[in-house]
């Protein structure tokens, strides 16, 4: 489905290290990826729900949670994102399974996109996916226009990516209406916000069994060495939020289902 997240990568420092992190707050296991030995799939209950690389070091880029979309022409569209004013930061790179790059948007939201076979280690498919993605950014309507324009958003025909507009968020579904919510695009991102939290980006969410789990997985990560940057709830989302960074910096946010 091009248009759709189809993963979720931390480009992290230390690959063990990192593992022991997320092992501790989230129960995560982790298995090899035919990415390479840099990579490795992290799975709960034998679910992959995102990667890993220890690549922030080689690519020079901050240590972050990035989500990926397919496209059907990595060229294509890194094109599409120039002549946009955005930011092609790294790549295309070439993998055995396919192509990648990371692009920042217009606001410097980072983003990845992949041309290729599909990863059965981290797949999003037309169900649920394992994670939530939430752009926070300067003008969401903007924002929802120029990445339509480069990851045809909107497009008729089947299938694809739906946009529609609710609560003053824009909402991404897979299919026409009535398809899984994968991701929100809302205003009040702040370039010169201390906290970069507050700064435009795209923030990935994973969520846990209830609100519980979430206060105890907040409580590991502050033992391992993490920080609770927020905590609270959205207008769209029931239950509790918190969003945290890792050791190294990377931020990721937890919310009770």
């Amino acid at each position: 489905m091009f248009g759709a997240p189809c993963w979720a990568s931390l480009l992290a420092r230390d690959l063990a290290d990192t593992q022991k992190f997320y092992g501790a707050v989230l129960g995560w296991t982790f298995r090899p990826t035919e990415l390479g030995d840099q990579f490795v799939v992290a799975e709960a209950d034998g679910v992959p729900i995102a990667s890993i690389g220890a690549l922030a070091p080689a690519l020079q880029v901050a240590v972050a949670w990035t989500p990926y979309f397919v496209v059907g022409d990595v060229d294509a569209t890194a094109a599409r994102i120039r002549e946009r004013s955005a930011t092609v930061a790294v790549g295309p790179l070439a993998f055995e399974m396919g192509r990648a790059a990371l692009a920042a948007d217009r606001d410097g939201a980072v983003f990845g996109f992949w041309e290729g076979e599909p990863l059965p280690d981290a797949t999003v498919e037309l169900g649920e996916p394992p994670f939530r993605l939430e752009l926070r950014t300067y003008d969401a309507i903007a924002s929802a226009i120029f990445y339509g324009e480069v990851l045809h958003w909107g497009d008729d025909g089947p299938g694809g990516i739906d946009v529609s507009y609710e609560k003053d968020h824009v909402v991404l579904r897979t299919g026409r209406g009535s398809g899984h919510v994968v991701a929100r695009i809302s205003s009040g991102g702040i370039e010169a916000a201390m906290d970069p939290h507050m700064r435009p980006r795209w923030h990935v969410s994973f969520p846990v069994d209830g609100v519980k789990a979430v206060r105890t997985a907040a409580e590991t990560a502050e033992k391992m060495g993490g920080v609770v940057v927020a905590a609270g709830t959205t207008a769209y989302e029931e239950g509790e939020r918190v969003t945290l960074r890792d050791p190294d910096g990377g931020l990721f946010s937890l919310t009770g289902r």
